[in-house]
């Protein structure tokens, strides 16, 4: 495994977290017994970042890593989020200071090495509707910044991420504020726009090289979706713990069936130094220069190994970026 420092934390983090969402379900759906031999063999390994949040398998997720953690004790960084719903906005720093406590009480732990932000960020909040928080709810007096920096001044957190979801303006403006310490960038060979420069008439939402603006100012960038939420991965992601269903779209342009369907024409990209598809995305992720780690997320220990593997492998060759650059030209989103 190699390493790779997360911006300005200072961390060591292995190229390759351990992602305990709901996709991939490993520490929502495995037994106790699943999950103490899967975390095991990511240690052995050389992960030594996991990621949760506290509505992953409401609470399920951080329930489990803390079990589990709490029988091996290893020597590990972990990171959670927590979200802003509507009913917290009168009083949002509350809402930070219950999240993280809760998260605590759920992990058995002290405190937590990174807390993330994990509402969708918009240039300013609708009345109603959809959960998410204007730039004025994070950056504002009293905002979310505010209250990360007073659980943090408690010792309950080490540094502060945000999940870089939401209007791309927006997500810009938080990167701009210096008030983040990590981002967690949506980058996968069928959106790579946050580490890639694409067409204006790019019909997927366009990143605008967020990851590029990120790592520039001292961020820690961790690379999420990497599989594009099972996309890439094809039926084997299906397998094991993985979620039994598939969600909506992440982002706009990201629909699951679409995203399938373009993954197909990446076969390719096996005959590089990839064994498979998932090996492939996880090589072209750790190969933008300013990313600090990419999570992902486990159904079972086999997945684990493969994406491990990719460590210290070379990134993709030029000739396979050409032809990925003309896939994201014409048939992965010009309109």
């Amino acid at each position: 495994m190699n390493y790779r420092t997360l911006g300005r934390t200072g961390l060591r983090v292995s190229e390759i977290g351990f992602g305990c969402g709901n996709v991939g379900g490993m520490l929502v759906r495995g037994s106790h017994e699943e999950q103490i031999g899967a975390v095991q063999r990511a240690l052995d390994l050389g992960i030594n970042y996991f990621d949760t949040a506290s509505s992953y398998g409401d609470g399920l997720s951080e329930t489990h890593l803390g079990e589990v953690l709490a029988e091996l004790r290893p020597d590990v960084g972990v990171a959670t989020k927590f979200r802003i719903r509507n009913e917290d906005m009168s009083d949002i720093r509350g809402a930070v200071q219950r999240s993280i406590e809760e998260s605590l009480t759920r992990l058995g732990r002290d405190s937590v090495d990174v807390f993330q932000l994990h509402t969708q960020i918009t240039e300013e909040r609708s009345a109603g509707g959809r959960e998410v928080v204007g730039v004025a709810d994070v950056l504002g007096s009293g905002g979310v910044a505010d209250a990360l920096d007073a659980v943090r001044s408690q010792g309950l957190i080490r540094f502060v991420g945000f999940t870089g979801m939401g209007d791309t303006s927006a997500l810009h403006k938080v990167v701009d504020s210096g008030r983040f310490d990590t981002v967690q960038a949506y980058y996968n060979l069928l959106n790579p726009s946050a580490g890639v420069a694409v067409q204006e008439r790019y019909a997927g939402q366009d990143f605008q090289c967020l990851m590029d603006r990120a790592s520039e100012r001292g961020m820690g960038v961790v690379v999420i979706r990497v599989m594009a939420g099972g996309a890439l991965g094809g039926p084997a992601a299906r397998t094991g713990h993985a979620s039994p269903t598939v969600g909506g779209a992440m982002v706009p342009g990201g629909e699951y069936d679409a995203d399938d369907a373009r993954a197909r024409k990446l076969e390719f990209l096996t005959t590089c130094d990839a064994s498979s598809l998932p090996q492939a995305a996880v090589c072209f992720a750790l190969g933008h220069a300013g990313a600090s780690m990419v999570l992902v997320g486990f159904s079972d220990v086999a997945q684990i190994e493969e994406a491990t593997a990719c460590s210290g492998k070379s990134s993709l060759p030029e000739t396979a970026m050409e032809r990925l650059r003309e896939l994201w030209a014409t048939d992965f989103g010009s309109g």
